[in-house]
């Protein structure tokens, strides 16, 4: 019955309700980053058929997708437990067994919040490598239940193929139209597969009087007519489509011709927040920052958040960062150099600074301003703190080295009157 119920409630998600979803990147200390991801695991973990669960290692990536439904695209990482499957107890009181004995894995799942605070797992993919042995794939799609696919994901080749055909021939439209852009596709998985894709078109210097479908000749006009389009189809299980229905608005060519840009002497312009210009400009910020710092410890800047660069008397540039604490005291007359390592647990400040540059006069005037955030530990969590902790992550690539960023499981708080359990192994 509970089955019955879950694809009943999931089938109300109807494709016929435009979902126009804005994807933007979320910190996994958000309290519903870990309600995601332990509804996902739960999932995979209740699939289990013998052996032991598996417990979270670190969430590796996450996203959020939000339309008149919300979604979050997780990547996170898992290791085998010590609790056999059957034995009734959840991933989150488990420990990690041996290094050695442990299987590993790594999943991405697409999961579903519902405006009464439920999480439901729409689509997970693992890949589990056994202690010794072969890797072996797991996948779960919920019957039903609608969740976001890629615009570039080859499974709606086919079905964009057919909707540029069936636009060149069922409108009177003198020329044949291109795919121009996939703005947004979701799918549904039934006896087969609903999808609806948004997506626009685009007016070729192909006509219908010379040719019947298009071919490599016919090119995009960029100054041609336009058409913004939102279809649903069904494929069945032998990839046929078997029912489609597709609503375009078509634009005229004229409405898209851009206006004059204006330009603006002195407007601040966004630059890239890792531009070679902005070097000089960080290393006189963190001077002034420690300068105007009351605290004893040197601070050093993290995360440059955002940057703009002005034409004045001179060049002024407008830096949003965050800077952490380092392990240099200013007591000790120590400089900020490579050396100085992240303190933990560590103050984290808020910073905007204003730099203004004179290059004929060889001067530099910069000004900070921060804001101070809460302590970072890094040990376990006490009650009411996030279950994560970030971690920096080294790739070679070619040669190159480069950060990404990461959060690991530390565990649930311990309870009242326990002894802390040990720190959780890092990779």
């Amino acid at each position: 019955m509970k089955l019955i119920a879950l694809l009943v409630f999931c089938s109300r998600l109807l494709l016929s309700e435009t979902q126009q979803l804005n994807t933007e990147e979320i910190d996994c200390n958000n309290e519903d980053v870990f309600k995601a991801v332990d509804a996902a695991l739960n999932k995979y973990n209740t699939r289990i058929q013998s052996g032991n669960q598996f417990v979270l290692h670190r969430v590796t990536d996450v996203k959020k997708m939000v339309g008149s439904d919300i979604f979050y695209s997780l990547k996170y990482q898992i290791k085998e437990g010590d609790c056999p499957v059957q034995n009734g107890k959840s991933w989150q009181d488990c420990n990690y067994r041996d290094a050695q004995e442990a299987a590993t894995g790594e999943c991405t799942a697409t999961v579903l919040k519902r405006n009464n605070e439920r999480f439901y797992v729409a689509t997970q993919t693992c890949q589990i490598t056994p202690a010794e042995g072969p890797v072996v794939t797991a996948q779960y799609n919920c019957l039903g239940c609608v969740y976001p696919v890629s615009t570039k994901s080859p499974e709606l080749e086919p079905v964009l193929r057919h909707a540029v055909e069936h636009f060149n021939n069922h409108t009177k439209h003198s020329h044949l139209f291109a795919l121009q852009e996939v703005k947004g596709a979701l799918k549904q998985v039934v006896a087969g597969w609903n999808f609806e894709i948004t997506y626009t078109i685009i007016q070729t210097n192909c006509s219908k009087e010379h040719f019947l479908l298009l071919t490599p000749d016919c090119k995009s006009l960029l100054s041609g007519d336009t058409a913004e389009c939102l279809d649903h189809a069904y494929m069945d299980p032998q990839l046929r489509i078997t029912s489609f229905s597709q609503e375009c608005d078509i634009l005229p060519g004229e409405e898209f011709i851009p206006p004059p840009t204006k330009i603006c002497a002195g407007c601040p312009k966004a630059i890239p927040v890792d531009s070679p210009m902005l070097q000089e400009v960080l290393t006189h910020s963190t001077k002034k920052l420690n300068e105007v710092n009351n605290g004893t410890s040197l601070f050093k800047i993290d995360t440059v958040k955002k940057a703009t660069v002005q034409v004045v008397a001179g060049q002024k540039f407008a830096i949003e960062f965050t800077a952490k604490e380092t392990t240099c005291s200013k007591e000790s007359n120590q400089e900020l150099t490579e050396s100085c390592e992240i303190k933990s647990p560590g103050q984290n400040l808020e910073c905007k600074a204003n730099v203004h540059v004179i290059p004929w006069e060889q001067k530099i005037y910069p000004t900070v301003n921060c804001q101070p955030l809460e302590m970072v530990s890094f040990m376990k969590r006490p009650p009411g703190f996030s279950p994560f902790r970030s971690v920096l992550m080294e790739q070679g690539k070619e040669g190159t080295t480069r950060q990404l960023r990461s959060c690991e499981y530390q565990g649930r708080p311990p309870k009242a009157g326990a002894e802390p359990a040990p720190d959780s192994e890092v990779s």
